[in-house]
């Protein structure tokens, strides 16, 4: 985060020097060559292998009385098949097998095959420029991926949320644009005319959504060959596409061919907001592309000279990279980037870790973890991702035992380019994972998620996230109670949210959640109430959480609620409010017997709901400076628990972003109790695997008073 913060240089988890099986991997390398000589020799007759494969028999043969390496020498690998190590390939926990990129040079592992200039010629076909923008034709190039032998990609469905089906298309490592209207931002709806059926509430009549657009930009657009529109048609935090039915020029009124899952209405405050994509029409921007399915046409506007250009196509549906029941194997060094899946997925196994890895440009996740136990993804970059970052899950819940996976020192941003809502950049799932000091930042939606029991959140720093979306928190938790005994600690937290009416959250516990601690985390400008009751930590609905020691500057209100009232929990306990609780609390486990009720004593009675009971969360040992507000709702705390000032409290410079406090900070006095928070430990750190990490400056107005 600052120079202070990434000073200390610690070990984390680098091979061991000592003697080593080696075997190298080149693109110059013949698989008849034994493997063991990083470059050919002079006669041709021995040097590195060429394709992972088989280094991996090599190494299945080899002897296994030393700690094996694979060392993949530089150059952009295609690979058309998921790379999978099982059992076989196993390691030992004090020994993994190693599989890496050679120092000093980038390894690419590439899913889909690289395009030449000479792939692509100009767009003449008249019926195709008569549908262009006249003024990019003459500068459209296509290439036939028929003729290349690439799979067509499929289609679109006639309604999709999350990562559209299909290829991506990505030049110099940068993903490029399926063509769309407006090129950038939203442009919203006129006035809704037809909501259409509801099928979240049951509705199964099919009625379609109706609204008027503004202006004629629609009036271009080819419905025959297919439009699609992405939009908020319902809420702030529930993105859809949905294929049109009609356009109506002369009334300006577009009609979908079914309907929006909440149907088209004004759930939020906000304008509806929506967007055309992948339509010809639209090829009118440098960077933008467009795929013609039925001819097997890739037309692409590029944003530079084709010539010396990497252009990627992703074709590879699997995972990349794929560890099925292995154990003790570590990955590092490798870029794995242009895939139409997740990069890497492990499911099973044990002590498996993905270190020092730049994972990109993918459709879907970066690492994918399911199952195993003490998995491990350490120092990695992760960006560009089309859903998410990683995602740790395993344990088992109904017998609450931990599976100990751990992401650390991970810096992850722009992880949703796809899929704009409950995309995480780091998503708890299961008993008992870590996420830590990990930098996480720039998301439409929330940038952490956890589900399941007695995970910790630490020494974390999440920024610029919930930018255009509404009713959201940056770390969102809800809809099952049996979820508990989470911790969320010792976090950095600034710059969240902006506000579209309803409000947003740096952490939120939504739907009845509950039973979770909020520990020394610094809250700088997070959250908006809106017109509603949200605070920087919100609760809807629940109760029994914690928070405890934490450092609120400059937000609008610290602690939001808006608790439930009798009737709606005995609704809720019952099976209503869509909150299915009777088969999460009594059918994937039970948290009517041990070990929930031991290790969760407050959950007895949660099924027997009395009218009248008292459903609080604490709040206690918390400094609240230049806020509007302190707390509302169900937040409980006695006088003198927590102590609010608009004056300086003692900041170390907050100016420059740091809130360290001083020995000498009134709050020690004013807080008997109150624990400094370790904030020079928060973020990234120097390591091995992570030798310098990025320094972020500091560019946000000093803090001053909301309320005078």
């Amino acid at each position: 985060m600052w120079a202070s913060m990434t000073a200390v240089l610690v070990s984390c988890a680098s091979a061991p020097e000592e003697r080593q099986r080696t075997f190298y991997v080149s693109l110059s390398g013949n698989d008849a060559w034994s493997g063991t000589v990083a470059e050919p020799n002079a006669g041709g007759s021995d040097g590195p292998l060429a394709t992972l494969e088989r280094a991996r028999e090599t190494l299945r043969a080899a002897p296994k009385d030393m700690p094996r390496r694979i060392v993949v020498r530089g150059g952009d690998y295609h690979v058309s098949k998921s790379f999978e190590l099982g059992p076989e390939d196993s390691g030992e926990e004090q020994s993994p097998v190693v599989w890496q990129a050679a120092p000093g040079e980038k390894v690419r592992l590439c899913g889909g095959p690289t395009l030449t200039a000479d792939a692509f010629s100009p767009a003449t076909d008249p019926a195709t420029l008569g549908r262009l923008d006249p003024g990019v034709r003459g500068h459209v190039m296509q290439a036939n991926l028929t003729e290349l032998g690439i799979p067509i990609p499929e289609g679109y469905p006639d309604k999709f949320h999350g990562a559209p089906p299909g290829a991506e298309l990505f030049f110099n490592g940068k993903a490029m644009t399926q063509a769309r209207w407006p090129d950038d931002g939203w442009a919203t709806v006129a006035r809704i005319i037809e909501s259409g059926s509801n099928p979240r509430e049951g509705d199964t009549g099919g009625k379609p959504g109706v609204f008027e657009y503004a202006g004629d930009r629609p009036n271009r657009w080819n419905v025959e060959e297919g439009v699609w529109l992405l939009g908020y048609w319902c809420f702030d935090w529930y993105e859809e596409a949905i294929r049109v039915k009609s356009i109506d020029r002369e009334k300006r009124l577009i009609t979908f061919v079914g309907p929006h899952l909440y149907s088209l209405k004004q759930g939020n405050p906000s304008p509806r907001r929506f967007c055309a994509i992948n339509l010809l029409e639209e090829l009118d921007h440098p960077g933008e592309y467009y795929l013609d399915r039925k001819k097997g046409i890739l037309y692409f506007l590029p944003p530079a000279g084709l010539a010396g250009a990497r252009v990627t196509l992703s074709t590879l549906d699997s995972p990349v990279i794929l560890l099925k029941d292995a154990s003790n194997v570590a990955i590092r060094g490798f870029a794995v980037e242009a895939c139409k899946g997740n990069a890497i997925e492990i499911r099973g196994g044990a002590g498996n870790r993905i270190e020092a890895c730049e994972i990109s440009n993918t459709r879907q996740l970066a690492v994918y973890i399911d199952g195993g136990a003490g998995h491990r993804v350490d120092s990695c970059d992760i960006h560009d991702t089309g859903t998410g970052g990683i995602r740790l899950g395993g344990g088992d819940r109904r017998t609450l035992t931990p599976s100990g996976h751990l992401a650390i020192n991970n810096h992850i941003w722009d992880f949703s380019r796809l899929q704009l809502t409950y995309a995480c950049a780091i998503y708890l799932d299961g008993v008992g994972n870590r996420a830590a000091h990990n930098l996480l930042h720039d998301s439409p939606h929330m940038a952490a998620a956890i589900g399941g029991n007695d995970h910790v959140f630490e020494y974390n720093v999440i920024h610029r996230v919930c930018t255009e979306t509404d009713d959201c928190g940056a770390i969102y938790k809800g809809r099952n109670p049996s979820c508990r005994g989470n911790v969320i600690r010792h976090n950095f937290w600034y710059d969240i949210g902006r506000p579209l009416g309803h409000g947003n959250a740096a952490i939120y516990f939504d739907d009845g959640d509950g039973g979770d601690l909020v520990f020394g985390n610094v809250f700088f400008r997070c959250g908006e109430p809106g017109r509603g009751s949200f605070g920087t930590v919100f609760s809807h609905g629940g109760h029994d959480i914690r928070a405890e020691n934490n450092v609120f500057v400059e937000c609008k209100r610290a602690l939001g609620s808006a608790p439930w009232n009798d009737e709606v929990w005995k609704t809720a306990v019952n099976g209503g409010l869509d909150c299915f609780w009777n088969k999460r609390l009594l059918e994937e486990v039970d948290i009517t017997k041990p070990p929930y009720t031991t290790s969760y004593p407050e959950i007895v009675g949660f099924m027997d709901p009395q009218p009248g009971q008292a459903r609080i969360s604490r709040a206690k040992l918390n400094l609240i400076v230049m806020c509007g507000e302190a707390s509302g709702g169900n937040w409980r705390s006695e006088p003198g628990d927590n102590w609010e000032t608009n004056d300086d409290p003692g900041f170390i410079d907050a100016a420059k972003g740091d809130f360290r406090l001083k020995p000498d900070s009134e709050v020690f006095k004013r807080l008997p109790g109150f624990q400094p928070i370790p904030f020079e430990k928060i973020g990234l750190y120097a390591c091995d695997l992570r030798p310098a990490p990025p320094v972020e400056e500091w560019k946000l107005d000093p803090p001053k008073p909301i309320k005078p």
